[in-house]
């Protein structure tokens, strides 16, 4: 069903409080009849946000989650209520309540913040779910290709299912992002139907991280679309790229670490524990470490993304650590001056972000800067 502005805006002045849902009701015929925004607009990703969703050009990035302590009051008693019903019903009431909020709060009311709230709970809600049937079923937890899969397939039809009632931006980016967590599902399942594994990423670590570095490839690849398809950001298809970004960001991090440091140093046991030996391990893979950090916060400034700064301030820590006790650097001061660093080193990106944007544009061709979000 298609809304009117009109009645977009008037959902939203209840959401907030200024007026009463019932309000809200009669006001909009009595609008509509003497022609006040009543023009329809499709509830699309190119729709543009409404002006209280809008974002100010100095703060494009991320989408605009709470329009006033309305949303905070209601988000607070969502989780509350939630948490309540979790521990003393069956996860089904639980199911139930968050359709009927999302109902109320989402649909009707349209409150962002809410939205969010909702569509994290549900994602919480299936995998608890699906994560105890396959624990509770002996052939799923001896096989881990098979359990993959289990685990995989009930994400994106509940996630489309989400999203087409609601039309919440995250739950749009969870149901793009799971499609590749299917999608890994689906290759390790293959995998190990034809060497007869049951347990791929143990028995083919290499294997298994550059096929993990690939699809997070693919998951960056649509997030830039997203995000080259709305440099102003004044759409929802920017939200989408937000969310998709904060999920790609440590996932395309951690698999480029894990591939080099496992490649350098072709130690034994299961992919997924070399990360610690960027703190144990040599000089050389700490300074690996450093140098995909540096290059991963590069690419969140060129496309104007934190996320890509954030996911990697641990394996920042971790780098610097190492290299400061490779240079015997006492014990006893490494955490501090570790913490002191990677503080410093937030700080001058956070407060010199546009500065060192435009230092780095700049010297791209002039083709990609018009296709990239404008300096400020």
């Amino acid at each position: 069903m298609k809304m009117s502005k009109l009645e977009i805006a008037l959902g939203d002045a209840a959401g907030e409080g200024i007026i009463s849902s019932s309000q809200a009701e009669r006001l909009l015929p009595y609008l509509t009849a003497r022609n006040i925004g009543a023009l329809p607009t499709r509830q699309v990703l190119s729709a543009p946000r409404s002006l209280d969703d809008s974002n100010p050009l100095e703060d494009t990035e991320a989408p605009r989650f709470v329009r006033g302590f309305h949303d905070v009051l209601i988000t607070i008693g969502i989780i509350v209520l939630l948490v309540g019903l979790w521990g003393l019903t069956s996860r089904y009431v639980s199911l139930l309540a968050i359709v009927i909020l999302a109902e109320i709060l989402v649909r009707r009311q349209r409150l962002a913040l809410p939205a969010v709230v909702l569509t994290i709970a549900l994602v919480v809600w299936l995998f608890h779910t699906v994560v105890s049937y396959v624990s509770s079923t002996p052939a799923l937890v001896d096989n881990f290709t098979v359990g993959a899969f289990i685990l995989a397939a009930p994400f994106p039809p509940m996630l489309a299912l989400f999203y087409w009632r609601y039309r919440v931006p995250l739950s749009l980016a969870l149901f793009l992002f799971s499609l590749f967590g299917l999608f890994l599902a689906v290759v390790f399942y293959v995998a190990g139907t034809v060497t007869g594994s049951s347990n791929v990423p143990a028995d083919y670590p290499i294997q298994t991280l550059m096929i993990l570095l690939v699809t997070a490839l693919g998951s960056f690849a649509l997030a830039m679309r997203f995000d080259l398809s709305d440099p102003q950001r004044v759409t929802r298809r920017s939200d989408v790229a937000f969310w998709l970004h904060l999920a790609t960001a440590p996932a395309l991090l951690y698999s480029t670490v894990l591939l080099a440091l496992r490649l350098e140093l072709a130690s034994g046991g299961i992919a997924f524990t070399n990360l610690t030996d960027a703190l144990f391990g040599g000089y050389l893979q700490a300074v690996t470490v450093l140098v995909a950090v540096l290059v991963m916060m590069l690419i969140g400034l060129i496309i104007d993304r934190r996320a890509f700064v954030t996911a990697g301030l641990v394996s920042l820590g971790l780098a610097t650590a190492a290299i400061l006790r490779h240079n015997n650097a006492g014990l006893d001061k490494v955490g501090f001056l570790v913490l002191m660093i990677v503080g410093l080193v937030v700080l001058v990106i956070g407060i010199g972000w546009a500065d060192l944007r435009r230092l780095i544009v700049r010297r791209l061709s002039a083709g990609m800067q018009a296709r990239l979000p404008a300096l400020r």
